[in-house]
Order: C-alpha cells, then structure tokens, then sequence
C-alpha cells in the first residue's frame, strides 16, 4: 500500500497529464556495472516485474565476457560506455573526473575509442552509443571528438537545457550550453536517489518525489524525458523500497511510460 501523502502530488500532477491528453516519458540509468552481483540481479528482477527498461552504465576497463552473458537474453536492457576506468584525475583540490582537460586530448579520445570498441563487442546486441563520463562530468572540448569515435549521445546529470530564469545547475560545467549539436544528442539523468553528500544511502522519499514533479513541470516539448538515477552496487533497503514503489505506479498510469535510452536518442 502506498503512502499516499507522500505519493499524491506526483499522482496529481499525472493525473493533470492525462486530463490534458498529455503523457511524460521516463527513463532508468543505472552507472558502474561491472559483473553479475546479487545487487544486479535484484535490480533486474524488480525492473522486470514492472516492464521498466534499464540502461547499464558500463565500466569498459573492469568488465568481461562474463556480465556480457548474463545480459545475454535480457531484451530490456541497455548496456553504455561509463569512462574507462572510472579513475580520478583531477588534484585533490577539485572535484573528480575521469573525463577533464587533465590529460592530453588524444590520451582521452583513445581511451574513450576502446571502451567504445570493448563494449559494442561484447553487447553486440544491446550496444547504445552512449558516453556516460563518471561522475557525470567530462569537459566541453571532448565533446567534437565524440560522433568521430562513434557516440551518437552523451549522459551526465541536470537539464539539457537553461531556463532564462533558472540557470542549470551542472556538474561538469556549460554542456548544456554546448547542446544542440550536430551528430551528438543530450539524454540526461534528473533525479537521483541516493544520499552522496549525506548518508550516502537513500534521499528522503519525498525529495526525491519532489524532485520528479519538478523535472515534469519543467517539460514543455515531447521530446524530454525524466531520467532516474541508480547505483545498484550501493542501494540500501530504503532506496530499494522507493524504486518499487515508483515502478508500481509509473507503470499502471496512462499518463506515463518508461522507454528505453535508444527511443529518446532516436527521437
């Protein structure tokens, strides 16, 4: 049974959509996939229930045939490029990245290209274009050297694009401001469930839900999307419990569909 105190709002603001002869699109990114875990296995079991497709942020570097077989038969899952090592960079005094102007540009590009190559080999089959930097920072002068490796799409975290009167909060500075462009679309993540600054479990449930109804109400063309964020490898109880909750309602309301990262790429 649903808290419904907790849930209304964002039942409301569904139930507006649906008056309205509206729908909202929502989509599942889940970073640091590796190998097969217990916490892998839950993730797509619950998502499965629920008919929620998944893309798996993956780290090229760390990962084998073995994740590779696991995902074999599993339609509903996307597999992209997340870095290539998922290593730290930058000196202590700024934040992490693997994906800054701390290294020569062609030292990137390269890394970036194998884990391209690494990746679409193994997941031949459910392979997206996809970069997806760590930490979900990567600096704007990488960005022309994308659709030349092959990426058709980029993924960090925040809204693709600034509002007059709310500038976008990014964390890897103006990619925002670098969107549109030609051969490389913007699908970003908006909500994340995790508590990093904090407890480093789950966010309370009702900012998180807060955090939804505020990406819906930023929407005002079909073609954007709400991005859920996860990190399996480090879910606590609580945020296994949101996303069930979240997946229960999303997926029996007209007014909402969850769609996989390829659909918003080639829309």
């Amino acid at each position: 049974m649903m808290e419904t105190s907790i849930w209304q709002p964002m039942v409301d603001r569904l139930d507006r959509l649906r008056a309205a002869g509206r729908r909202v699109d929502f989509w599942l990114r889940d970073d640091d996939a590796v190998e097969p875990t217990a916490a892998l296995d839950r993730l797509v079991d619950l998502a499965g229930r629920f008919s929620v497709p998944i893309t798996l942020a993956v780290i090229p570097a760390h990962t084998s045939g073995e994740l590779s077989r696991y995902l074999a038969h599993r339609d509903d899952i996307s597999v992209a490029v997340h870095g290539w090592t998922h290593r730290n960079h930058a000196p202590p005094a700024e934040k992490r990245q693997e994906l800054g102007g701390h290294r020569p540009r062609e030292v990137v590009l390269d890394e970036l290209k194998r884990g391209h190559s690494h990746l679409k080999a193994l997941h031949s089959s459910s392979y997206v274009p996809l970069l997806v930097p760590p930490w979900n920072r990567i600096d704007p002068g990488f960005l022309d050297g994308l659709p030349d490796i092959g990426f058709t799409a980029l993924s960090v975290f925040g809204p693709e694009r600034k509002s007059p009167s709310k500038p976008a909060k990014m964390k890897n500075g103006s990619i925002a401001s670098a969107f549109p462009r030609p051969g490389l679309s913007l699908i970003n993540t908006h909500v994340d469930v995790m508590d990093w600054h904090g407890t480093r479990g789950c966010r309370n449930h009702r900012e998180i839900i807060q955090d939804i109804v505020r990406r819906m109400d930023e929407l005002d063309v079909d073609e954007e999307a709400v991005g859920i964020l996860t990190h399996h490898l480090v879910h606590d109880e609580s945020v296994w419990e949101f996303l069930s909750r979240l997946f229960e309602l999303t997926s029996v309301h007209p007014a909402c569909r969850w769609r996989r990262v390829s659909d918003l790429i080639a829309r």
